[in-house]
């Protein structure tokens, strides 16, 4: 997958540096015997005292990108979240499931030091972009006996969260490498160490879809119509497994936009970026104030 773009935030002036400040290189757990590091931003003004959070997951096909690429969890501490923005171990490292791990070790980080950052421990959400996206769903479907949680450290502290969202988030890589198109399919065969043919099981282990039962988190789903990188219909499967479970999931089908909502063709993206940055923070309001 390409590296995400920055979703324009910065030049729709969603972010304003001076309602956040950051708390740098914070070692959250161990991934391969090496210290993971996250940044913690912390609101200048709260939503409420202890305060949600939520986890940022950064994007670039499992093989690119760190905890810099951090504009998810810059807008979202600029409206009163706690967040933090990760670097998780990419798959020229370590395959599948190395990076779930960390982001699930992450979660618990963030639980097992609430008060050292004011965090309502109780309400903790995830979201992400592109590949950020699939490891937020992921990580919000996959109950604990899933076999996802890694030794990186935090052990007995849950890795469950109250809300999930994704930005062009892949759902099903049961289908197959090549429904992604040849290059995204290459970095799908990368991150699992060889083909769907071989490597089934570790391909149906990393799809939310799989998981997705009654007692999962609300799921805002965000997509291009138009997305030649992760395929519409893998959203629009997930809205219709969240249904037939009865679970709250919304799907903003964006139109005339392809993957990281980049513009297709003469007519506008519609909803907005703007508009799709306030309908996510709206999201995660209505879901972590309760």
């Amino acid at each position: 997958m390409r590296i995400i773009i920055a979703f324009v935030l910065l030049l729709t002036g969603s972010i304003n540096a001076r309602d956040f400040h950051i708390v740098s290189d914070v070692p959250y757990c161990t991934g391969g015997g090496k210290p993971l590091l996250m940044d913690v931003f912390i609101p200048a003004h709260r939503i409420r005292k202890p305060t949600p959070a939520v986890l940022w997951l950064h994007g670039g096909g499992w093989e690119q990108g760190n905890k810099d690429s951090s504009t998810g969890a810059e807008l979202l501490a600029g409206q009163g979240f706690v967040a933090a923005s990760i670097s998780y171990r990419l798959s020229g490292d370590a395959p599948f499931p190395a990076n779930i791990e960390d982001c699930k070790c992450a979660v618990r980080y963030l639980r097992a030091n609430a008060a050292k950052y004011g965090i309502d421990p109780a309400h903790i959400g995830v979201a992400g972009a592109s590949a950020g996206g699939q490891l937020a769903m992921l990580a919000g479907t996959a109950a604990e006996d899933a076999g996802l949680e890694g030794n990186g450290g935090w052990p007995g502290v849950s890795s469950r969260v109250q809300a999930v969202s994704s930005w062009s988030g892949a759902t099903d890589f049961t289908v197959g490498e090549m429904e992604f198109g040849h290059h995204t399919g290459r970095a799908v065969v990368k991150l699992f160490g060889g083909t769907f043919e071989q490597k089934a099981s570790e391909y149906r282990r990393a799809s939310p879809i799989t998981y997705v039962s009654a007692d999962d988190p609300p799921l805002l789903i965000v997509q291009g119509q138009n997305d030649d990188v992760v395929p519409y219909g893998q959203a629009f499967r997930m809205r219709q497994s969240y249904e037939a479970m009865g679970l709250t999931v919304e799907l903003i089908s964006v139109q005339n936009a392809g993957h990281n909502f980049e513009q297709i063709g003469t007519a506008p993206v519609s909803p907005s970026v703007p508009e799709i940055e306030r309908r996510t923070i709206e999201f995660f309001k209505r879901q972590l104030l309760r």
